[in-house]
């Protein structure tokens, strides 16, 4: 009996025609998958994965590898839940979504670069009651405390974000996307791997981080597509001898505003549109710039096709978004959130203008800060400087970035002797990379507003970034 599997179906048909063709290269411009090849590492993983049960929770950290797309197709057959975790997450914060998502297992990479392992892990036997929509996929997010919390998906709407996706942007099984972005991010997740499995869109997989090195190999393996970040647009337009991108058609930048400024040099430059796109992890696809003009500071385009998209306050200048489509996940997990998220609605926390032409992106009611598309919750990074002996208060804050849309800073009260230096180096051995403060100023009181309140908002006029 087949599998009523949404994910599968699609995977069954994309098998059934194009098995013999390159799904996965390197960066060498070389096959390391068919798409047979995929299913037969999927059934080899099968059999490592038979003895837990359905709605088991499986982490996967194993950063751009190759194996991805079979380990997912396994895990959705034997039907476990797959929990992405990104290779730079730090070792707490691994452990703290670990626990919060009862997680049975760790597939992780090996320093030698073999075949991922599974390492099981000491914890209850006890699954999750998912009640009647069980999830194939829990994508983490911060939540309003320091802890994290996951968002729950099932394959029906991971399927349906690709769709949009790709309808939206016109990707096809003939185009070849550049995978470059985390495929544990939720922007990799739905415009790297999924539309490899649902509609067959093969995939170059890049695990460089170096800017001239991913230009380099975006040339040489005559990739199509790109989706990029600001970061990556920015260097470019900064460098000299450039190679040539006669096969690049689409550029996607996504995880941070786009400055004006770097689309119109990467035009000049290189010929080619930078396309904004803006999402999130409890949506995935909401908003896209398909005209890729980008004349207005954080324009994002019109609603993605298949999304509706209100104004909660229609009245006032700018105003949190209501997105409803059929690719919204069903709800947060341990703890939902029916006013943010539910009922196939989501409510971000930016606040949005609408335009003739589109949405564009003010501002945001919460404190979260947005780091290249990495959400830092600002509880988290203060509870741990809070940790350091001498450290008698802290707030943290978002700084605007060029490149980054923000970056983390940090206003503390100390003991005489405890210097900057000190209070980032201990950031740097426990938090993750994107939480990490780019500067921590030490100040004999942490300014208030009139009303005695502290204001991250105003700390961030105040220590704005030079």
């Amino acid at each position: 009996m087949k599998s009523s599997d949404a994910l599968l179906a699609a995977w069954r048909r994309i098998l059934g025609r194009a098995k013999d063709s390159s799904a996965i290269l390197n960066t060498r411009g070389e096959v390391v998958r068919k798409f047979s090849e995929i299913d037969e590492v999927a059934r080899d993983f099968e059999r490592k994965i038979e003895t837990f049960r359905a709605g088991n929770v499986i982490a996967i950290q194993i950063g751009n590898h190759e194996n991805w797309a079979s380990i997912l197709i396994a895990c959705l057959r034997r039907r476990l839940v797959i929990l992405p975790l990104e290779q730079s997450i730090g070792d707490q914060q691994r452990d703290a979504a670990l626990e919060i998502c009862h997680a049975r297992a760790v597939v992780s990479a090996l320093p030698s670069g073999n075949s991922p392992a599974l390492f099981r892990l000491n914890t209850s036997d006890a699954t999750a009651n998912w009640g009647e929509h069980s999830p194939s996929l829990l994508k983490l997010t911060s939540g309003t405390t320091a802890a994290p919390r996951a968002v729950r998906f099932r394959s029906e709407q991971l399927l349906a974000d690709c769709n949009q996706i790709c309808d939206t942007m016109g990707i096809s099984d003939v185009d070849l996307n550049f995978g470059v972005i985390p495929i544990s991010h939720s922007y990799g997740f739905s415009n790297l791997l999924i539309p490899l499995i649902a509609r067959g869109v093969p995939m170059v997989l890049s695990r460089e981080r170096l800017p001239r090195a991913v230009l380099a190999d975006l040339a040489r393996t005559n990739a199509t597509v790109f989706p990029g970040m600001p970061v990556f647009y920015q260097a470019f337009c900064e460098m000299e001898d450039v190679p040539a991108l006669p096969q690049l058609r689409l550029c996607i930048s996504a995880g941070a505003p786009l400055a004006t400024a770097a689309a119109r040099q990467f035009r000049q430059k290189f010929g080619l549109l930078i396309h904004s796109f803006y999402g999130a992890s409890e949506s995935g696809g909401m908003c896209y710039d398909r005209a890729g003009q980008n004349e207005e500071e954080g324009f994002v385009g019109q609603a993605v096709k298949g999304v509706a998209i209100e104004m909660v306050d229609p009245d006032a200048p700018a105003s949190r978004i209501r997105v409803r489509s059929t690719a919204v996940g069903d709800g947060y997990f341990p703890e939902s959130d029916e006013a943010k998220l539910g009922g196939g609605r989501f409510v971000p926390d930016d606040l949005l203008k609408k335009t003739a032409t589109g949405f564009r992106i003010v501002g945001r009611t919460s404190d979260v800060i947005n780091v290249a598309g990495k959400k830092v919750n600002p509880a988290e990074v203060e509870a741990h400087l809070l940790r350091f002996s001498g450290v008698r208060q802290a707030v943290v804050f978002g700084r605007a970035s060029v490149l980054r849309n923000e970056e983390v800073a940090a206003c503390v009260v100390a003991s005489p002797g405890v210097s900057e230096a000190q209070l980032l180096e201990f950031c740097r051995r426990e938090l993750s990379g994107w939480q990490v403060p780019k500067r921590v100023f030490i100040v004999d009181a942490i300014p208030v507003t009139e009303r005695g309140k502290i204001s991250r908002r105003e700390l961030a006029r105040r220590f704005a970034a030079l």
